[in-house]
């Protein structure tokens, strides 16, 4: 080898040059081989490694070495390079960041001393504007009310079907607001309360959709009696406030109402009779929860059914016997003129127990007229107690439906409390329905049992007449 023919090489220092130089190649070798390792990583594509001629000598070894000590310093000249240029350029960006920050704190600071002092003059411009305003403020409060009162009886009124909503929607709106109104506002609010109060004095023809009982809802011909109430098709309407929109009521007043409907509708000027609801259509409204006496009778139970069967049974009665009285009245009275006696009347038929026992002595002719007239006022007389006894028993069976239906009503109480009424609404109607039932049928009844029993009284006191007339006659022409 070449090394051995170097004879001026000591051979100790030889060797250790030869392993530094040996040992720097190899480093440098391998960060090389590292280098290009690195890039074939960042890059993906294999790249070809340019193959250095290989040293023959140790001074091409050596040059090599200073070679790659050199490129080395280099790169890692240029990379501290880098590094202080970036730190650089950090150290600049937080210069920036800490000035910008500097800048906002001194910004917010100056905007709270700001804040703090517009608050300062806020307050007292709030004062000077009180003071200025002095009682206007308790105008616009007193606005406010007015505004909201209106409203109330705006949507409770029946010209909004008439008006539309938008007149209560700016009454709302002003009633509910909290900045001071404009002058247009309470010009508006002057004229909505003034219109108001002059459309409750106006008889108005108008076309409105009506709801029907049955929930069905068509457009009609509809006359507004001021804020009172509404007319159409010769019914009753009403406001209904929940729809805002006019409804039918489902019963009608008495026929001594509605009987001027159509020729209120009628009339196109002049004065016409219509009746008027004060409360603005809650009592028409209340008629339809107001019962009659047919829907009442209902609510007696059986003895209600019972004391009504026995009171028509009765009067049939007692009509049926007035009329036999009244025409055997009649026939008595004609035969008291006329001077043949005749059997088609009681006083007939006495007088021929009269001509019958004619040479009889007076106490004998007496009993024979007395029983003749004991049989005819049997006749005369007959089925009039079952009047009185019926007169009698239906107040006693009232009372005994009085009981039931407290019992009833106890027992609702006994089994649920006194919270419900409606659950004590059944056992009260039966007790004081057939109360009013069996006085109901009591009195007439009485009236016509006196009428009947009077018509009957009167027949059999002519007849006692004409007998003791006769008999005395006959005592008389006996002597």
């Amino acid at each position: 080898m070449r090394i051995q023919e170097r004879k001026t090489l000591n051979p100790k220092t030889g060797t250790i040059a030869l392993l530094t130089t040996a040992a720097l190649a190899f480093a440098g070798a391998s960060s090389a081989q590292d280098d290009a390792a690195a890039a074939e990583a960042a890059e993906g594509v294999p790249e070809t490694v340019e193959t250095k001629p290989e040293a023959h000598s140790l001074d091409e070894l050596l040059e090599e070495v200073k070679n790659g000590t050199k490129a080395e310093r280099a790169e890692n000249k240029r990379r501290e390079d880098t590094f202080r240029a970036a730190r650089d350029n950090q150290a600049r960006l937080v210069k920036n960041a800490e000035a910008a920050l500097a800048a906002a704190e001194a910004r917010s600071q100056a905007l709270e001393t700001k804040y703090a002092e517009n608050e300062i003059i806020l307050a007292d411009l709030d004062t000077q504007l009180q003071k200025r305003l002095g009682t206007l403020g308790e105008l616009f409060g007193v606005v406010r009310q007015v505004s909201g009162d209106a409203r109330s009886n705006v949507e409770d009124s029946i010209t909004s079907t008439q008006l539309g909503r938008e007149r209560s929607d700016f009454l709302l709106t002003l009633g509910k607001s909290k900045k001071l109104p404009a002058i247009g506002d309470l010009e508006r609010l002057w004229y909505e309360l003034h219109r108001e109060m002059t459309e409750s004095g106006k008889v108005v023809r108008f076309e409105a959709p009506v709801r029907t009982p049955d929930g069905a809802e068509n457009k009609r011909s509809v006359i507004r009696v001021g804020t009172f109430n509404a007319v159409s098709d010769g019914t009753y309407v009403v406001y209904d406030g929940s729809t805002q929109g006019l409804k039918e009521l489902a019963k009608q007043p008495p026929a001594r109402f509605t009987s001027v409907i159509p020729d209120f509708e009628a009339t196109q000027s002049g004065l016409a009779t219509i009746a008027l609801d004060p409360s603005r259509g809650q009592i028409l409204s209340l008629l339809v929860d107001t019962r009659t006496l047919a829907d009442q009778i209902p609510l007696g139970g059986t003895v209600g059914w019972a004391i009504i069967i026995l009171g028509i049974f009765a009067a049939v009665i007692a009509v049926w016997r007035w009329v036999v009285l009244f025409t055997t009245n009649r026939a008595v009275v004609a035969a008291q003129k006329s001077p043949a006696a005749s059997d088609g009347n009681p006083l007939g038929r006495v007088l021929q127990v009269y001509e019958a026992n004619a040479g009889a002595d007076p106490e004998t002719l007496e009993l024979k007229l007395d029983e003749q007239i004991m049989r005819e006022t049997a006749q005369l007389e007959r089925f009039i107690w079952l009047v009185k006894v019926v007169s009698v028993v239906a107040p006693l069976m009232g009372l005994l439906g009085t009981v039931t239906g407290m019992i009833e009503t106890f027992q609702m109480i006994t089994l649920f409390g006194t919270g419900d009424p409606k659950m004590m609404a059944g056992g009260i109607s039966v007790a004081l329905v057939t109360t009013m039932l069996g006085l109901m049928v009591a009195i007439p009844l009485v009236l016509l049992h006196a009428l009947v029993a009077n018509s009957s009284k009167r027949v059999v006191d002519i007849l006692e007449e004409q007998s003791t007339g006769l008999v005395a006659s006959r005592a008389e022409g006996g002597d």
